[in-house]
């Protein structure tokens, strides 16, 4: 085993410094090469898309056979449809402005100083995921867009979808005589080599972990390097008493089972207790025809008979399934107490048509995204026009909700002058 561990240190240092050279030299792009690069990959994709389906189908036969969960497969399983969807993402990156290089601001000091304050790359990003492949394409594009390298290191149950978008990839950075590190895979999959990697301070510059809370929590008790992170999708619907209650069932039902197994999935539905037994009993009819199970408090049950009494833990749990917690409350102050008390700042949203409820909800709710009269799904940085997002983060600091390229920067401060000296 150490023998073992010695070739994989040797390996994983080798990739290090060549990834870092790599860094280095994407500082130097220009924004016009960036987007043909990145249009080239994107071109690339949708003429594998054959065998980026073959390579998928040895994935998905082994995690059913392993006996993953369904939400893990449904995060596994591509179809030509997802792959022109990731193809589109890649040429909306290509598209956006371009991050790196930008006058934040500018300014001139009493002595003559000329300060502009200019965005630049983070350097090396690590990203550890899982099942996902989308995540391969979304992370890669982003940070070359933000002429980042990037190190990529997907779980196993995704190892052969994962290496055919990095070899397209590939391809395109050896027509454009680009060093492949740039994009660079981990097909190792034991932990150890995760965990040496997160020692590598000042030589990774930041760490993006994707995935369960499990995996993202042994990142982060592990990680000498900055970490990027959510931990739970906990996110929340408050139905108030003046909302339009057809719209607020359109929005449940897509939040709960357009694709439960994802982190912006709806997990506990409020619904005030004036329009409870309006409201309740047809939406609860529309989530059981789809075989989503209720856990409610008393009054959900009284009103849905075939809804399952609701544990405590209930409340505070992200199923990734299609199960809902439902809790009736008093007013907006117990609906947003409940939200404070169990939810983990990811989304959570409000259904109203009363403007001081909204404001109240707008302001009071500390998420990193708030919805009004929307769904949660729509929490993602694809959506919100970033063209594909590199996590999701309830942190505060630097980056916060969708990442999208500006989670990709930093900046520095460049300093003009004509031989000033301080005093």
């Amino acid at each position: 085993m150490r023998v073992l561990k010695k070739k994989w240190c040797e390996l994983l240092d080798r990739n290090l410094v060549k990834t870092g050279t790599a860094s280095k030299a994407a500082q130097q792009w220009t924004p016009s090469f960036k987007k043909k690069l990145l249009l080239d990959m994107a071109r690339r994709i949708e003429l594998r898309i054959a065998r980026i389906l073959k390579e998928n189908e040895k994935d998905v036969a082994k995690a059913r056979a392993a006996g993953l969960s369904a939400s893990m497969i449904d995060r596994l399983v591509l179809n030509e449809q997802r792959i022109r969807a990731m193809a589109r993402g890649v040429r909306m990156v290509a598209d956006l402005e371009d991050p790196i290089g930008r006058t934040i601001s500018a300014w001139t000091r009493p002595n003559g100083l000329k300060l502009t304050k200019v965005s630049v790359p983070l350097g090396v990003i690590f990203i550890i995921y899982e099942s996902r492949p989308n995540v391969t394409v979304e992370c890669a594009s982003l940070c070359l867009k933000s002429s980042n390298a990037v190190i990529l290191r997907g779980g196993r149950e995704a190892m052969a979808s994962n290496h055919a978008f990095v070899s397209l990839f590939h391809e395109s950075l050896e027509k454009f005589k680009v060093s492949p590190y740039i994009v660079n895979l981990i097909g190792m999959t034991d932990y150890e080599a995760v965990d040496y990697l997160l020692e590598q301070e000042g030589r990774i510059d930041l760490v993006i972990p994707r995935g369960g809370e499990k995996l993202i929590r042994r990142v982060v008790e592990r990680s000498r390097i900055p970490v990027v992170k959510h931990y739970q999708g906990i996110c929340h619907i408050y139905i108030d008493k003046k909302a339009n209650l057809k719209k607020a069932s359109r929005i449940v039902l897509n939040a709960k089972v357009q694709r439960p197994g994802v982190c912006n999935a709806m997990e506990t539905l409020l619904v005030h207790r004036t329009i409870a037994r309006k409201f309740l009993p047809g939406v609860g009819i529309a989530l059981k025809k789809v075989g989503c199970e209720i856990r409610g408090d008393k009054t959900t049950c009284k009103l849905l008979p075939y809804a399952i009494p609701a544990a405590k833990k209930d409340y505070g749990c992200e199923f990734l399934d299609k199960i809902l917690a439902v809790k009736v409350v008093r007013d907006i102050e117990e609906a947003i107490t409940h939200i404070e008390t169990y939810g983990s700042r990811h989304t959570d949203a409000i259904v109203t048509e009363d403007s001081r409820a909204a404001e109240m909800f707008k302001l009071r709710v500390d998420s990193s995204s708030v919805m009004i009269n929307a769904s949660t799904r729509f929490a993602d940085g694809f959506e919100y026009g970033f063209g594909a997002e590199i996590g999701i983060s309830t942190d505060k600091i630097h980056a916060r909700g969708p990442m999208g390229l500006e989670g990709l920067t930093s900046y520095k401060y460049i300093v003009e002058g004509q031989g000033q000296v301080r005093n």
